[in-house]
């Protein structure tokens, strides 16, 4: 049996070599190309305007305490804010405060809430067909610590002490609203009210005379 020599291979061994791999370049397609174009300009307009808005500070009035309504407007009943946007809204702005100062609360004012044109009123509170008129009272004889404006009370005629009658009784009573109030001295509280036309001359006889009472209805 003849045996066949073995070879001692030093060098590479000669192996199947594979193929290089070709990889297809992508096709972009134009409306894709178009889309990313349209989010990233609207991105960058969304910035901006982020950015304008934050910069569009204005100051303006705001209300620093409760104010009721019918009550005359001081320095001391608003403060400055700085306001960034402010897009719908109609805010006094702060420059214009001397020209609020002095005006009367048309509706009760909330501390913490922007003030607005629409909110104050240059005229006296009072309806069609009303007048103002003044009463005075003694402290003890006023139906709260403190009246208010718009607060409505119910006059109530008083017997005339000197009449021997009895038909003078407490028979007669006004309603009314109250525009203001002022304390001349310690011990009398002047009251001044929108009161009916018709309802004026007996109210200025019964003050004259000291014969109203007062009885408060509702708050403002």
């Amino acid at each position: 049996m003849t045996v066949a020599p073995t070879r001692n291979v030093s060098g590479p061994v000669d192996a199947p070599v594979a193929p290089p791999k070709v990889v297809r370049q992508r096709r972009i397609r134009p409306g894709l190309l178009g889309l990313a174009v349209l989010l990233v300009a609207l991105g960058g307009l969304g910035s901006a305007f982020a950015v304008t808005s934050v910069r569009a500070t204005g100051s303006y009035l705001a209300v620093a305490r409760p104010v009721p309504v019918g009550a005359i407007l001081t320095a001391d009943d608003v403060v400055r804010v700085e306001v960034a946007g402010g897009q719908g809204l109609a805010p006094v702005a702060a420059g214009r405060l001397n020209e609020v100062i002095g005006k009367r609360a048309a509706a009760s004012l909330t501390p913490g809430t922007l003030l607005t044109a629409a909110q104050l009123t240059d005229k006296p509170l009072l309806g069609p067909g009303q007048q103002q008129v003044a009463i005075d009272l003694d402290v003890e004889a006023v139906p709260a610590k403190k009246l208010r404006p718009g607060d409505k009370l119910l006059l109530i005629g008083l017997p005339d002490k000197n009449s021997t009658g009895g038909a003078d009784a407490a028979s007669t009573r006004f309603e009314t609203t109250v525009i203001d109030t002022s304390l001349p001295n310690s011990g009398t509280v002047v009251i001044y009210l929108a009161l009916a036309v018709r309802d004026v001359p007996s109210v200025v006889a019964l003050n004259a005379s000291d014969r109203i009472a007062v009885v408060l209805t509702a708050t403002a």
